[in-house]
């Protein structure tokens, strides 16, 4: 019937912003209605706890005036404190949650700094400065605009030293059909394994702008290539030889992405002054990586990062994607791999970055725990700026994607680029 709608469950704390102070007192209300009119007698099956770990509170409660109201004494620690509700109407389920920060910026990482981590990553950039670039253009004719020139590039990345795991890095260039020179923009992709297109957005503005894959194979072959390396020789490839510290899936990735800045670096029409990096979850992790690694990065844009605070599990509060020490996966928490887990953390990295930093989040996310994400942001000493989007979860968030937009544009304007118009 035109006009209707169906049942709706709906979560909030009592605080406007969600912000709590440590031992303050939270109250939860969680809401059903169906065809826009409060529910009564609805039961809400209900759980608060600290986010990723057991709930410290459950029950079941029905709903008055379409209503349920859930009272907690919050927490006695910095961190994010979830409500979890499920309800089922006319044999319809529904579940939803909620979630309140607790003096997210007191929050603390708890991995620790290896005395060596720039000691160990700084000599494999400069080995792999010794291999040839060996750039290869294939003009894709098809993405082509009257404005912008479209490539799929791919570039050698790997160390001098062990060239039997030299290999490529596969991506896709936009670049401006004027003269230049123009200011470059990185972006890092988030996890998976997919195809990818050029952004022309920032090309069309007086950007190039590239986007790399990290698997090692072209990233503009048919659909059904990527989904079976996913479900076959790349699945769960960010648990790959964790226990080996040169060998770590991501070790060939962190190299690879700084070997894109050298790629942007030498490409001719590049002003040779302007880079930014840009990415989300995996590219948001990928994106402070590289910023702190690669001084010729100038700014950072990165949405709910992922790979923050690795050991979070191991202090019973939750640890960033890909949680290697959740207890689903107790079997890795061997001290060699949480040893090796330091050299792979946003944490450490976000401690040398000097540049800009916007970051992104939503406090509902559940694949990138907020707790995770703060602790990376509160090591950062340079110019940081955070933008909450409180209700979002690790989703594309349309009014971060503007804020982002905007402020890498002003970053970028006065460098041949004419983004900000």
């Amino acid at each position: 019937m035109p006009g209707t709608a169906g049942p709706e469950l709906k979560a909030s704390p009592d605080h406007k912003d969600w912000i709590y102070t440590v031992g303050e007192p939270v109250t939860f209300e969680i809401s059903v209605t169906h065809d826009n009119m409060p529910l009564d007698g609805a039961e809400i099956y209900w759980s608060i706890g600290p986010e990723k770990m057991e709930p410290f509170k459950t029950g079941i409660t029905v709903t008055k005036q379409g209503k349920a109201i859930l009272e907690c004494h919050g927490m006695d620690r910095p961190g994010f404190l979830r409500c979890w509700a499920r309800a089922s109407v006319n044999g319809e389920k529904l579940q939803t949650h909620t979630t309140a920060a607790y003096d997210p910026y007191e929050i603390e990482p708890t991995t620790t700094l290896p005395d060596d981590f720039m000691d160990y990553w700084k000599p494999k950039i400069e080995a792999q400065k010794r291999v040839p670039l060996n750039a290869v253009f294939e003009k894709q004719e098809d993405q082509c605009t009257p404005r912008v020139d479209v490539y799929h590039i791919s570039y050698s990345c790997g160390t001098e030293d062990r060239k039997e795991y030299t290999s490529k890095f596969y991506g896709m260039l936009a670049v401006p059909k004027g003269k230049g020179p123009y200011p470059a923009l990185l972006q890092v992709p988030g996890a998976g394994i997919r195809p990818y297109k050029a952004n022309t957005y920032w090309a069309e503005h007086g950007v190039i702008h590239l986007t790399v894959g990290i698997h090692g194979i072209p990233v503009n072959l048919p659909e059904n290539v990527y989904n079976n390396l996913y479900g076959g020789a790349l699945s769960a490839y960010w648990r790959s030889n964790l226990d080996r510290k040169d060998d770590y899936y991501y070790h060939r990735v962190f190299l690879g992405c700084v070997r894109a800045v050298e790629f942007l670096a030498q490409y001719e029409k590049y002003d040779g002054k302007t880079m930014g990096i840009e990415g989300g979850s995996q590219g948001g992790a990928l994106s402070i990586i590289t910023a702190a690694l690669e001084p010729r990065i100038l700014f950072c844009s990165s949405a709910f990062p992922a790979m923050c605070d690795h050991t979070g599990y191991l202090y019973n509060r939750a640890g960033g994607w890909p949680h290697l020490f959740e207890k689903n996966y107790i079997y890795d928490c061997t001290l060699q791999n949480i040893e090796n887990s330091k050299y792979y953390d946003v944490v450490n990295f976000a401690r040398f970055l000097n540049i800009p930093l916007l970051m992104g989040l939503g406090f509902n996310d559940t694949v990138c725990p907020p707790t995770s994400m703060f602790s990376a942001f509160n090591v950062i000493n340079s110019p940081k700026k955070m933008s909450i989007h409180k209700e979002y979860g690790h989703e594309y968030i349309p009014e971060f994607e503007s804020i982002s937009r905007n402020w890498l544009a002003e970053k970028l304007s006065g460098h041949g680029s004419d983004v900000s118009q």
